[in-house]
């Protein structure tokens, strides 16, 4: 068989991936993996040789790195197309970033940008796979924020796949790659990513992916992922141009993202599709539209459907300047420390009502607050099929205490001669010890307090309170209802909803509620089951005008045109 001039065959029995002319053993070309000898200007050296033969005869090749640890230090690795990168396992080979040597150097494992190096649509990485490694960011030290701080940060790349890879403790984002067409990325995990992201990035996160790029259509697949305590984001897409046309044609499917700022964001998508996802426990929401993006432009067209969506410290899907529409279907949305569904406009975003929005055949049960929260515009929403059940937990009246039966933890404060509600207290910011901290649960006696930041192991910003320190907690709002209509609404349809409490101790106080702030205009409003509230079936501060309202099981005085 020939062998290009200049390349050796790598030795056999070396590992999956080390067979063929096209396959280049990494120990044959300079690196170590030792984890003494800075590897990183041979991995450079050999992408470089690589890049070059694709060039010449259009043939991939793959840099295939045996079991070790492979120092790369002071220098990101510019990529180029027709190169692959391919471990052992991620368990087996790491690649452990650091920049000792230049304080200043955000030294990724390997990046392709526009800003740096000419990316484009003419000028794209492609055909290239990175698969069965570990990246440990932990060792890069950085004076701020950087955004190239990643594990891997190419800028368009066609025909890429991305799998089998564990990123960790990087201080940007873990997976940072923008303009993905015809591109996979599965069974990634991606740990403790952001850790610089200070609140005021948006940046930080697990899987962060840009998109616009290509145009109005970029195909790109996020599948079997699992992000966890990353700074801002478990996975996020965000549009890269304010006036670029939002790309359809991104899927995520089967994701699991817990205890990041949020679980997955939609910031400028069209008709993005996420299924089967697990969202748990992350700080502000565990599905976010808005318009947090560099580009201040909000998702539209996406679906929601099959996902678990539950213990957020805030809460469970928060959508808001989105011209709609958006569908919300067949979700478990649960136990959040605030509202189940929350409809929102953030400052600064587009104020226009919500078109079109479908919250259908979803479990909304025991979150704190409200159900399903209308706190801003919307037109011809559709509410449809939803069981809405013993939400309003945040019940337990204002509380105070000092002294000897008052005791504090990293994430707990306890009060022994307390007799609080169970979870009366969830979702609340409470103040202890002169801080202001978040309560995620309590006992009669205990309050489960949430780290201050994803990642962070107190709730404390910088030390834990000592014995007797005073706290004092807020009260509770007084109603509670399963759907409250705060905002304009124009059209809706809402039917075939059960909304009802069936606690010993109810805690939902009302079915359905439209609040001063809010109208309900022409309503198409039938066959809804609100008995079994704790306070009522309905209470409307503002009354309904218009419409047809009919078979709503627990209201006898129905408003009619």
């Amino acid at each position: 068989m020939h062998q290009p001039q200049g390349r050796r065959l790598p030795r056999a029995g070396t590992g999956p991936a080390a067979a063929g002319p096209f396959v280049c053993n990494a120990r044959d070309h300079g690196l170590t993996g030792d984890g003494t000898t800075n590897d990183q200007p041979a991995l450079q050296r050999l992408v470089d040789q690589l890049g070059a033969a694709y060039v010449h005869d259009g043939q991939p090749r793959t840099i295939y790195c045996p079991s070790g640890v492979y120092s790369i230090r002071d220098k990101g690795t510019v990529w180029r197309s027709g190169v692959s990168l391919i471990g052992a396992g991620a368990a087996a080979t790491r690649f452990v970033l650091a920049n000792p040597g230049d304080p200043r150097s955000p030294t990724p494992l390997a990046y392709f940008t526009a800003r740096e190096h000419g990316a484009s649509r003419d000028n794209h990485i492609a055909a290239c796979t990175f698969a069965y490694f570990e990246i440990d960011g932990s060792g890069v030290r950085l004076p701020e924020y950087d955004v190239l701080a990643k594990g891997l940060g190419m800028q368009y790349v066609w025909r890429g796949r991305f799998h089998d890879l564990y990123i960790h403790d990087t201080a940007a984002t873990g997976f940072g790659c923008d303009f993905l067409q015809d591109t996979f990325v599965d069974s990634l995990l991606i740990e403790h990513c952001g850790r610089l992201e200070n609140g005021e990035w948006m940046g930080g996160a697990g899987i962060g992916i840009g998109i616009g790029g290509w145009g109005p259509v970029e195909r790109c697949t996020v599948s079997a992922c699992t992000t966890i305590r990353n700074g801002t984001n478990g996975i996020f897409f965000e549009l890269q141009g304010r006036d670029w046309t939002p790309p359809r044609g991104i899927r995520v499917i089967g994701c699991h993202a817990e205890g990041n700022r949020f679980g997955i964001s939609d910031w400028g998508a069209d008709g993005l599709i996420v299924s089967g996802c697990t969202l748990i426990g992350n700080h502000q929401a565990g599905y976010d539209v808005s318009s947090l993006g560099t580009t201040g432009v909000a998702g539209r067209g996406g679906i929601v459907t099959g996902c678990v969506i539950e213990d957020n410290v805030w809460d469970g899907v928060a959508i808001g300047n989105t011209p709609g529409p958006y569908t919300v279907e067949g979700n478990r949305i649960s136990r959040n420390g605030r509202y189940g569904y929350w409809q929102h406009n953030l400052a600064g975003g587009p104020q226009a009502p919500a078109t079109d929005m479908i919250i259908k055949d979803n479990e909304f049960w025991d979150n704190a607050l409200e159900g399903i929260l209308a706190d801003s515009s919307l037109a011809d929403v559709a509410i449809a099929g939803n069981r809405i059940r013993n939400n309003g937990r945040r019940t337990a009246p204002a509380s105070s205490g000092s002294g000897d039966t008052v005791s504090y933890t990293e994430r707990s404060l306890t009060d022994t001669s307390a007799n609080w509600v169970p979870d009366g207290h969830r979702g609340k910011w409470i103040t202890a010890g002169g801080h202001r901290v978040i309560v995620m649960g309590n006992t009669a006696t205990k309050l489960v307090l949430a780290p201050r930041r994803p990642g962070a192991l107190t709730a404390w910003p910088d030390r834990t309170p000592p014995p007797g320190a005073p706290y004092e907690i807020p009260g509770a709002p007084p109603t509670r209802a399963g759907i409250t209509v705060a905002a304009a609404t124009y059209h809706p349809t809402i039917h075939n909803n059960r909304v009802w409490d069936s606690q010993p101790h109810r805690t939902q106080t009302h079915g359905l509620q439209i609040t001063t702030a809010g109208t309900c205009e022409s309503g198409w409003v039938h066959d809804n089951h609100l008995e079994g509230n704790a306070v009522a079936a309905v209470r409307f501060d503002t009354a309904p005008s218009g419409g047809c309202w009919y078979h709503n099981i627990g209201l006898d005085d129905c408003p009619g045109p």
